[in-house]
């Protein structure tokens, strides 16, 4: 291959048509890896190198929805005042590029002062924008195997040695790039559709990170949030027992117990992770009891006792308002309600008694039998077990309990203990 020398823009300018066009895909092959915008400048300055162009442009076909229009991604002039060259083109016939991408046609023009009227572009052609002045223009299209037109590179004012101005540019040039367009096409379609799949990629790689740090702030947001819940539970629960100063541990024993003897009787997870909390608020309603009555140390008159057995009604209505509590409203209502429908507020038996609400009633009986009271002091857990199972006091053998839940406390009583014993005063 026979190599010319550099003219004072870089190029071979000696260097036969054929073998330049060979050199040109040649070296298209070798680039797999080169960005978009690589092989524009790559394109275009081959381009020029083959036919002596002073200046050019490259153009990429972009579409959104209805609109089409021709995005300029190379640009390069010689000329001492380079042209003002549109960046973003219409497809449309009022300009050379334009027009090419509309019909997919190669115009070759050889001299713009002798364009006939009768063109589409001719008056966008002649309007030139200050700069040089463009004589002659090749402009062909960059279409693919589907032909389908991806792009369109625009060349002006073609320079040959010997000659002060810019010539028109032979037919031969017009023969040479039909077959080298199509090739260029589709390497130029297929890096632009990798370029922007990387551009996606990349979006999405951001978005990904984003949703993360978003799920991460939400996470922490959440715990936060359920710290809060819980703790307000909590001072909700210790504001009900106030005025009883020997209570200490209480709701968190019973929070315990109550957990443990629904994993025992084989509820599922949510319902025992959810009596853990619920279960201290069962006396909530005591916050609506007159303070007077709290704080009696003797026995209650009849009146007296009717507000206090109110306790349960007053719990419910506080903690119903809140969709996250009501397990916490149904134990605080039925608590005090005994199996065999002898208990209160509303006497209800068996079944009719939720199940979070059975389950409190035997931890709360433990823990107060297991605590000291102004009128008892504290019982072993053996005398607790026993009065449970058997009866005592105020403790019915029969009756009292769901008989299931009490067969659990008659085999699993020590870990009750245990309990107690972690959680002790």
């Amino acid at each position: 291959m026979a190599h010319g020398r550099r003219d004072p823009r870089g190029f071979k300018n000696r260097m036969p048509i054929s073998d330049q066009a060979l050199e040109f895909l040649e070296y298209v092959e070798q680039q797999p890896r080169q960005s978009l915008r690589q092989l524009m400048d790559k394109v275009l300055q081959k381009s020029r190198l083959m036919t002596g162009a002073e200046a050019g442009s490259i153009f990429i076909l972009r579409r959104k929805g209805r609109q089409s229009w021709l995005q300029a991604e190379s640009q390069q002039n010689d000329a001492t005042r380079p042209a003002a060259i549109e960046t973003a083109v219409p497809v449309s016939p009022r300009t050379i590029a334009g027009y090419v991408a509309a019909t997919g046609e190669t115009v070759k023009i050889d001299d713009l002062a002798t364009l006939p009227p009768d063109r589409p572009f001719a008056a966008a052609a002649r309007d030139q924008p200050d700069g040089p002045t463009v004589v002659s223009v090749l402009c062909f299209p960059l279409m693919n195997y589907q032909n389908e037109v991806v792009g369109v590179v625009e060349l002006v004012n073609r320079r040959t040695k010997g000659r002060k101005g810019p010539v028109p540019f032979p037919a031969q040039h017009v023969k040479l790039v039909a077959p080298i367009a199509q090739v260029l096409a589709n390497h130029i379609e297929r890096t632009d559709m990798l370029e922007q799949i990387r551009a996606k990629n990349a979006k999405l790689r951001q978005r990904n990170r984003e949703l993360a740090e978003q799920r991460a702030r939400m996470i922490a947001l959440q715990a936060e949030t359920e710290d809060a819940f819980m703790m307000s539970i909590q001072f909700l629960a210790r504001a009900a027992e106030l005025y009883d100063e020997e209570t200490g541990n209480h709701i968190l024993r019973v929070n315990e117990y109550s957990h443990f003897l629904a994993q025992c009787a084989g509820m599922p997870k949510a319902f025992c992770d959810e009596i853990r909390y619920s279960a201290q608020l069962h006396d909530v309603g005591k916050i609506s009891v007159d303070t007077a009555v709290l704080k009696k140390r003797g026995r209650l008159n009849a009146t007296e006792r009717a507000d206090m057995d109110r306790h349960p009604l007053y719990g419910h209505d506080i903690l119903s308002q809140s969709p996250r509590l009501q397990m916490a409203a149904d134990i605080a209502l039925y608590h005090h309600e005994k199996w065999d429908g002898s208990g209160y507020p509303n006497g209800v038996a068996g079944e009719e008694i939720p199940m979070s609400a059975r389950i409190v009633a035997i931890a709360d009986v433990y823990d107060a039998l297991r605590s000291a009271r102004p009128y008892k002091p504290a019982f072993s857990h053996d005398k607790t077990i026993h009065i449970m199972l058997n009866g005592g006091g105020r403790i019915e053998a029969d009756g009292q309990f769901d008989p299931q839940l009490l067969d659990i406390v008659r085999a699993r009583h020590g870990e009750l203990a245990a309990i107690y014993d972690r959680l002790r005063d």
